[in-house]
């Protein structure tokens, strides 16, 4: 049995996403609610170590 997650990512202006693979470089990520939206769904929650490519 596998124990390590993997992060899957195709937001391409991120500088930790390896495009080539759609995946995170990094071993891990901070999750973190949208403030004001209790949607309950995916959209109300983002990854916060997000890192612009520039």
């Amino acid at each position: 049995m596998e124990n390590e997650q993997k992060i899957n990512c195709t937001v391409t202006s991120c500088k930790h996403n390896n495009e080539q693979r759609q995946e995170c470089k990094l071993k891990s990520i901070i999750v973190t609610p949208v403030e004001g939206v209790y949607a309950k769904n995916p959209d109300e929650s983002m990854c916060s170590s997000y890192k612009c490519e520039n």
